[in-house]
């Protein structure tokens, strides 16, 4: 993946772990311990590549991730993100500087630009983020929500380093990605991280409506049943298996599903089953609008 070092295809996101801040003080304490242990299992079972945000949280979510690889900073694969209004040269650069402070790390694996900003030019951003890799303060520097356009707008801004990764929602239900932004990024040797890897709030496996579409999760099930494995262990593992660019990260704040998402890959789905996925969870004909967390 990221030149040499070795990334986990499945990590682990933080979006919302720090719960949502109306509960009270001692509830939003509790949380922040689940979180933590939670993220601390993920390392334990090898999901190491931790991805967060200066915008999960305001801050929060880095906080608590920097609790949790406290004294085991080594092994992770660290990556934050700019959000695109703080993405000028300066406040690129602050905007790290205060991830960091978080986090309490000295460098950052990935830092990203967590989707195209509208207010200032992509060639200002990585020109920061290039100073930020000589400044050792970042390894890799990726983008988060681009298109194909989009990307090579931000690989032409690069003069010494390269895109190492494009971070895109993709799902069962959303797999746009695939019809030209991950060949293009397969192309490019650009690594493609999908995150919410269930839909945006789980609602692939769990709405009620989900019963009713066409079966869908019962296929799941059966195919998860023929494995001893669960309906998400089997979506993870269709997204992820059938290409070498593809990572995914997706969130938990429950060391149940942490222990679930683990093992979703090192097993393989016949080429049936692989069919019958497909068929059930097709592939639009474009790439259509790119959502955004």
């Amino acid at each position: 993946m990221f030149g040499i070092v070795k990334v986990p295809i499945i990590g682990q996101g933080t979006w919302l772990i720090e719960g949502n801040g109306g509960g009270n003080h001692h509830h939003n304490n509790n949380n922040h311990k689940i979180a933590i242990k939670t993220l601390q299992l993920g390392l334990d079972l090898g999901m190491t590549h931790i991805d967060t945000a200066e915008m999960y949280g305001n801050g929060r979510a880095e906080e608590l991730v920097g609790e949790a690889i406290s004294g085991r900073r080594e092994e992770v694969f660290l990556a934050s993100k700019v959000l695109p209004s703080n993405a000028s040269y300066e406040h690129t650069i602050k905007s790290c500087k205060q991830s960091l402070k978080r986090l309490n790390t000295d460098w950052l694996d990935l830092y990203l630009l967590h989707w195209p900003s509208g207010s200032h030019p992509i060639s200002e951003t990585m020109k920061a983020m290039e100073k930020l890799v000589a400044e050792g303060m970042v390894r890799y520097i990726g983008v988060s929500n681009f298109g194909v356009v989009e990307l090579k707008e931000a690989e032409k801004a690069l003069r010494n380093e390269r895109i190492a990764c494009n971070q895109v929602l993709h799902h069962l239900g959303y797999r746009g990605i695939e019809k030209s932004i991950l060949p293009y990024c397969a192309e490019r040797e650009i690594a493609v991280v999908g995150y919410s890897p269930f839909g945006h709030d789980g609602s692939l496996f769990f709405s009620s409506s989900s019963q009713s579409k066409g079966g869908r999760l019962q296929l799941l099930e059966e195919i998860a049943k023929c494995h001893g494995k669960t309906p998400r262990q089997v979506a993870i593992n269709f997204l992820t298996s059938r290409h070498p660019s593809i990572f995914t990260i997706p969130k938990t704040s429950n060391p149940d599903h942490a222990r679930e998402n683990s093992g979703s890959v090192g097993w393989d789905l016949a080429e049936d089953e692989v069919s019958s996925i497909n068929k059930a969870f097709p592939m639009p004909d474009h790439d259509g609008p790119l959502e955004m967390i």
